[in-house]
C-alpha cells in the first residue's frame, strides 16, 4: 500500500463532504476549483510527467469549450453529446501546432506556445469563419441533461465536475504506471539518454501534448456548461500562466495538482476579506512554500520495480 493511501482517504472524504457545509457561493468556488483541478491534471502529463514546457494550455481550453458551444447553440448538440468533438478538436489542434515545435526545449518551446494561446485568442475577437462572435462570444448554452436528468444547481455541477476529477485521478495514474508513462519520466530526466536507449522522444512528446489537450477541450465542455456563455476573455494568457504555477508547486504528483489548486484558486478567495492586501499574502505564501519545497509539494513517489528472481541480496 502506498505511504500516501490515508492521505488520499482523507482528501476524498472532505472533497465528498464540501457541498454539504458550504453555501452557494462556496460550492461555485469549489466547482472552479473542480475546473482547475481537471485542466492542471491535463498540463501535468506534458509538463510534470514529460517535463514539455507549454505556458500555452489555456488555447486548448479554449478550442473544447467553442467547439461545445459551437455544436450546441447551432447544431443542437447535448452537451455531453459534444466532448468527444471537443477533446477531438482540442487534440487536433493541438497535434497541428506541436508537430513544427516539439523539437524545441526549454524556454524556447515555452515562448512558442505563449504566441500560440495570443494567436488563438486574437482569432476569437476576430470571429474566425463567422462561428465564434468576435469578442462579444456565444451565448444561449444549454445545461447539461444526464439519463433525463438536467443538471442546474450548484451541487449537481460539483459532483459532475469533480466525478471527472476523479476519474481523471484513474486515468493518468494508470498512465503514469504504464510503459508509456516510464518513457514520459526517462525524457523528462534526459530526453538524449532516453533516445540514446531507443526511445522514440518525438512520438511521446507528440503523444503527450495532443492526450492533455484532449482532456483540456474537455474541460472545456464543462466550463461552458456551466457559464452558458464564453468570450475570448476567460482564456487568456494569464489562465495559462495559473495553470502553469500550479503544476510546477505540486511537484508533478496528481495528489501535489490537487493540493496546489486548492492554494491557488481557495486561498484567494480565503483571503478576499483583507481586500487589497489579499494577493500580496498569496504571494509572499507562494514564495515561502517555493523556498521551503523547491521539489514541490507533493513530487511523484519513486518507481519501484521488480526484482528479477535469485537475484542475490535483491531487496523483496
Amino acid at each position: 500500500m502506498s505511504r500516501r493511501a490515508p492521505l488520499y482517504v482523507i482528501l476524498a472524504v472532505i472533497i465528498a463532504g464540501l457541498p454539504l457545509a458550504c453555501n452557494a457561493y462556496w460550492t461555485d468556488v469549489c466547482v472552479m476549483i473542480g475546473l482547475y483541478a481537471l485542466l492542471s491534471l491535463s498540463l501535468n502529463v506534458m509538463l510534470g510527467q514529460a517535463g514539455i514546457f507549454n505556458m500555452g494550455h489555456a488555447a486548448f481550453f479554449a478550442v473544447g469549450a467553442y467547439a461545445t458551444a459551437i455544436l450546441n447553440t447551432q447544431c443542437q448538440w447535448p452537451i455531453f453529446l459534444t466532448m468527444l468533438p471537443a477533446g477531438a478538436a482540442a487534440g487536433l489542434f493541438a497535434l497541428a501546432v506541436a508537430r513544427p515545435i516539439i523539437h524545441l526545449r526549454g524556454d524556447y518551446l515555452l515562448i512558442v506556445t505563449i504566441g500560440i494561446v495570443e494567436i488563438v485568442r486574437i482569432a476569437l475577437i476576430n470571429d474566425i469563419f463567422g462561428l465564434t462572435g468576435g469578442a462579444n462570444g456565444i451565448f444561449g448554452i444549454s445545461r447539461p441533461v444526464f439519463f433525463g436528468f438536467r443538471i442546474v444547481k450548484g451541487p449537481q455541477f460539483y459532483y459532475l465536475v469533480w466525478g471527472m476529477v476523479g476519474v481523471s485521478l484513474l486515468l493518468f495514474y494508470g498512465l503514469w504506471r504504464s510503459r508509456f508513462g516510464r518513457a514520459l519520466n526517462y525524457i523528462k530526466e534526459d530526453d538524449v539518454a532516453a533516445e540514446g536507449c531507443g526511445v522514440n522522444v518525438t512520438g511521446y512528446k507528440l503523444a503527450a501534448f495532443t492526450l492533455g489537450a484532449v482532456w483540456a477541450g474537455v474541460a472545456g465542455t464543462v466550463y461552458a456548461a456551466k457559464m452558458l456563455t464564453i468570450a475570448p476573455e476567460s482564456f487568456n494568457f494569464m489562465e495559462s500562466v495559473i495553470l502553469f504555477a500550479v503544476v510546477i508547486l505540486s511537484g508533478g504528483s496528481q495528489v501535489g495538482v490537487l493540493v496546489s489548486v486548492f492554494l491557488f484558486i481557495g486561498l484567494p478567495e480565503l483571503l478576499r476579506e483583507f481586500s487589497e492586501a489579499r494577493m500580496l499574502i498569496f504571494g509572499l505564501a507562494m514564495m515561502i512554500m517555493m523556498i521551503w519545497r523547491p521539489q514541490g509539494l507533493l513530487p511523484p513517489l519513486p518507481r519501484r520495480y521488480a526484482t528479477p528472481p535469485g537475484r542475490a541480496g535483491a531487496p523483496s
